[in-house]
């Protein structure tokens, strides 16, 4: 019986170890649960996250075994968190070697002001944001402060060799690297510039048909 089983199933059994492989070392997809990275991504977004973008792991780990792209500033990169090891979604802003700088909210990379356009008002479910559009090196992307919110908007961190500093979108509303610190290159997972699908969490998960496929800046 058990050899009639094991014949029968073997295919659909490879299959799914082979698909398991491909997520770990190749491809995978995240939904998205929080609301770090609004305006760009929201909650109930899916994103696609290109595991082989920087570097080449061993599967179902962290050990790299070849390296090839570097991180940009303003890549969207799946990472580990130093903290606990949680999976999360944030921005690039610090390179190897950068000085980043908070004042009141404003980023300063290298004592340089990050360009940012003229901020307008917009409602959130957290009270009154502001939304702007900052420049990231070759990357122009939607921003969001909540000024109501206690937020840590002051602070200065110089980024070490071979780690990434890491900021959400939504800057009063996100837990990066301002309190985890800078993430070293072994815990990135992926780079993220697409999205699959998006469900709206508060409409019974009904299709957002308007995100699917969306580009992400």
């Amino acid at each position: 019986m058990t050899r009639t089983w094991w014949r029968e199933q073997r295919g659909f059994l490879l299959f799914l170890a082979l698909f398991g492989l491909f997520r770990t070392a190749v491809a995978d997809w995240n939904p998205v649960p929080t609301a770090s990275m609004r305006p760009t991504v929201i909650e109930g977004d899916v994103v696609l996250v290109n595991r082989l973008a920087y570097q080449l792991k061993l599967p179902l780990s962290d050990l790299v075994l070849a390296q090839w792209q570097e991180p940009a500033r303003g890549d969207i990169v799946t990472f580990g968190s130093p903290a606990d090891g949680t999976r999360l979604l944030k921005r690039v802003v610090g390179l190897p070697g950068d000085r980043v700088t908070l004042r009141a909210g404003r980023l300063f990379i290298n004592d340089l002001p990050v360009p940012l356009s003229e901020p307008e008002w917009a409602e959130e479910t957290l009270g009154p944001a502001l939304r702007g559009v900052e420049q990231l090196g070759a990357r122009r992307h939607a921003l969001q402060a909540l000024p109501a919110v206690p937020a840590r908007r002051d602070g200065e961190w110089q980024v070490p060799p071979g780690h990434y500093f890491m900021l959400g979108d939504n800057r009063d509303n996100s837990h990066d690297s301002r309190y985890f610190g800078p993430v070293p290159r072994a815990l990135l997972i992926g780079r993220v510039s697409r999205l699959l699908a998006s469900f709206d969490p508060e409409r019974h998960y009904l299709p957002r048909l308007a995100r699917l496929g969306r580009a992400l800046e």
